[in-house]
């Protein structure tokens, strides 16, 4: 397997074929996590097309695509994330540059429990461990619970080091739902009402 590393993906074709494995590999997350994990097609282009981003392309020896991952330290350009925030709390690593978020990492289905993860999550460590950086990814609940991917990111990683590195959780964000059953018309002329 071939890791390729670019900053753009114009090719359509090549474009057309990471949308598809993209899709594939996160489309059951938007039924799963409250907060939308999967980009629109036109969000995806803009990435895919956005030098400040770099692709991981997993490639098999015959120059099939089974991995795609985006990778970046210039935090301006990922829209769901605050830069402010990692400015506030690491300001010398932000003013620096050292600091880089894991966009997303998707694998097909039939690569999964192949070397594509792994061969990508190594690439984007030793870019910021060869410049003492950091490296920030969000992983909503059911990846984590399901998939135990916060564990599988710090082993693998970890791995790679001898476990000279620390890896805590930063922020939490919890969805709540309220639910309030109906109510007969008989009671309704109890409710307060809004001022």
């Amino acid at each position: 397997m071939l890791i390729k590393v670019t900053g753009q993906i114009t090719d359509a074709e090549m474009l057309e074929t990471a949308w598809g494995l993209y899709l594939e590999a996160f489309e059951e997350l938007n039924s799963r996590a409250v907060q939308r994990h999967l980009m629109y097609r036109s969000e995806f282009d803009e990435v895919m097309q956005d030098p400040r981003v770099d692709k991981y392309l997993a490639l098999e020896i015959d120059g099939t695509l089974v991995g795609l991952s985006c990778y970046t330290n210039n935090l301006d350009a990922i829209p769901l994330i605050a830069p402010a925030y990692f400015e506030r709390h690491y300001p010398e690593h932000y003013h620096a540059k050292r600091i880089w978020y894991i966009v997303f990492v998707a694998v097909k289905p039939a690569a999964q429990g192949r070397d594509a993860f792994a061969q990508m999550s190594e690439q984007m460590y030793l870019v910021a461990a060869t410049q003492n950086g950091l490296v920030g990814l969000d992983v909503c609940s059911y990846n984590d619970d399901v998939r135990h991917m916060s564990r599988v990111f710090r082993l693998l990683i970890g791995r790679l080091c001898n476990f000279n590195m620390t890896f805590e959780q930063i922020d939490q964000q919890s969805f709540w739902l309220y639910n309030f059953p109906a109510v007969g018309a008989e009671h309704a002329a109890d409710l307060p009402r809004a001022a």
